[in-house]
């Protein structure tokens, strides 16, 4: 029994449903019931409309898709490396959830996707998070699939991909930091790059696009702005990563450190009968500034001198490195995440939650040494209408961290709230536990809780 559902959208040929009855007493019955099912699948169009496989399905993505160059390619490479090798000559019909699993594990077995032991290889595992960045690839592709009426269900929905690690940043210590510093002020093109990048937390492709109209030394103010990004030798300037614009304040010894560099650059330009313009970038390997300095070359040179100081770290740790100084210095959350670009206080939070603890804990030392003693004792038995029971239990604990920061401004009105699994690694609870303190912040109308969605702070908060 065969069933006409349509042309195929990449072969143009016919696409047929088709079904075997077997021969009995009941034959026709079951040829009636499965044209009924069959026709019903057509109406609905619940019916595979293709047999296009993944990585056609892939390209079709991909090619449609709204994101950044940088994006684009690193999703292009993983299908490349991971997808096309394993599962990319299946159809979409053949790929099932128990599939997927046994897919992600393959991943974390060995990223070369070796068959058997081999002379002078050791599998290295993939890294959990590009896992999940593989699961997200393939969960917007069949979704889209789903969209267009080509499958009926995605198997990504039941999959289940390695759960998000959190991992704790490294930044140098201030004695690492200090030596770096040192050593890259010898460099008259990387030492204001290194001290600016302390400094203000900026991504390495912001340092690459500023120009000098970015910076005001009258008001001692540095726009963050655009950003370089780089795939293999090409280079682009486009928008930073959350597309808004940042004006950093500066102290007084960087905005002297960058007049004299300016003063510098000018001279250098003189020296080949140019001149520097407000639009001349501020790192450049021309003298003129009239363009932008490779990222890449940038990171080459920084490992270079850090390789040479017996010191393990990368650029991208000095941001680490302004982040945790200033939330150890006191500085609130919600400043520090507005200095890194972060979209909320959210993700700082979580990030940066053990810095957030300590400053927190010392603040209260602080205050507590400054406090006058009273001149008698304090009743030592609260009166029990006006005191709040402190938190027993951990999903209490919990709960009453994140109302603090809801409270006191640290998580805004509408910013999102770290996960359930980025809470439960936290504070070394079960996920179970991160859950209650949610739904108790949920009943105390603080936030608000969509499924498939990040909770989110409500636009008003009840006052307490």
């Amino acid at each position: 029994m065969r069933v006409y559902v349509g042309t195929d959208p990449f072969t143009h040929r016919a696409h047929m449903l088709s079904q075997t009855i077997p021969a009995g007493p009941t034959a026709l019955d079951d040829a009636e019931a499965a044209a009924r099912r069959m026709l019903t699948q057509v109406r609905e169009r619940r019916e595979l409309r293709t047999d296009v496989t993944l990585t056609e399905l892939l390209a079709s993505h991909l090619a449609l898709l709204h994101a950044s160059g940088t994006t684009r390619h690193s999703y292009q490479c993983m299908v490349t490396k991971h997808v096309q090798p394993l599962l990319g000559h299946l159809r979409l019909s053949a790929i099932t959830p128990e599939l997927l699993d046994h897919y992600y594990s393959e991943l974390r077995r060995c990223r070369d996707h070796c068959r058997r032991p081999q002379k002078n290889h050791r599998c290295r595992p993939l890294a959990p998070a590009t896992v999940r960045k593989i699961h997200y690839l393939l969960s917007g592709a069949y979704h889209r699939a789903f969209r267009w009426g080509w499958i009926d269900r995605s198997p990504t929905m039941d999959a289940a991909p390695p759960p998000k690690a959190h991992l704790e940043p490294q930044p140098p210590t201030p004695a690492e930091a200090a030596q770096i510093m040192d050593a890259a002020a010898r460099h008259s093109n990387l030492g204001p790059l290194v001290w600016l990048a302390m400094v203000t937390g900026a991504r390495r492709g912001e340092l690459c696009a500023l120009r000098w109209r970015h910076f005001d030394p009258v008001h001692r103010v540095l726009v963050i702005r655009a950003s370089i990004a780089q795939v293999g030798t090409t280079t682009w300037e486009k928008d930073t990563k959350l597309h808004q614009r940042r004006h950093l304040a500066l102290d007084a010894d960087t905005t002297a450190m960058l007049v004299r560099y300016h003063h510098a650059q000018q001279h250098r330009a003189a020296s080949i009968g140019a001149a520097l313009t407000p639009d001349s970038f501020v790192f450049s390997a021309r003298a003129d500034g009239a363009t932008w300095r490779p990222p890449d070359s940038l990171t080459r040179q920084y490992r270079r001198l850090v390789t040479r100081l017996g010191i393990r770290t990368t650029l991208h740790k000095l941001r680490h490195y302004s982040a945790t100084e200033l939330i150890a210095a006191g500085v609130d959350v919600r400043t520090v995440a507005g200095r890194l670009g972060h979209s909320d206080g959210g993700t700082t939070l979580a990030y940066y939650a053990a810095w957030v603890r300590e400053a927190d804990q010392r603040a209260s030392n602080i205050l507590i040494s400054r406090l006058p003693t009273p001149r008698r004792p304090l009743a030592t038995k609260p009166d029990t209408r006006t005191t709040t029971r402190r938190p027993r239990c951990p999903y209490e604990t919990i709960a009453a961290e994140l109302r603090t920061a809801i409270t006191d401004g640290t998580l805004t009105p509408g910013s999102a709230l770290p996960t359930i699994q980025e809470l439960a690694t936290i504070h070394h609870v079960a996920p179970s536990t991160a859950h209650r303190a949610i739904a108790q912040l949920t009943r105390q109308h603080l936030i608000t809780v969509t499924r498939g969605c990040r909770a989110r702070v409500n636009k008003t908060v009840p006052s307490t």
